[in-house]
């Protein structure tokens, strides 16, 4: 990322304890703060062209920072099933 940054904004994400410890580790292995890590994750996800997370050929990145391979199975699901999901889920 060659940017010229003005300020760093501020930003409270929630994780379970167990991808926050495994997020640290990597990050020190790899001489980066979490943030940093994340901030790159995104800025790659978000540039991509992709139009959903099912379009996003997950595994790439996935690969990046998991141990061992991942295998994923998503559907194709409509912007409302994903809404109604994550309202189901809050309830």
């Amino acid at each position: 990322m060659n940017k010229t940054w003005v300020m760093d904004s501020k930003i409270t994400l929630s994780f379970s304890a167990d991808v926050i410890n495994k997020a640290k580790s990597y990050a020190e292995a790899n001489n980066i703060s979490v943030s940093r890590l994340v901030e790159f994750l995104l800025e790659k996800i978000t540039t991509s062209g992709y139009h959903s997370l099912e379009d996003y050929p997950i595994s790439d990145w996935v690969s990046q920072i998991a141990e061992g391979e991942a295998t994923y199975q998503t559907k194709k699901r409509s912007g409302k099933s994903l809404k109604d999901e994550y309202f189901a889920s809050k309830k």
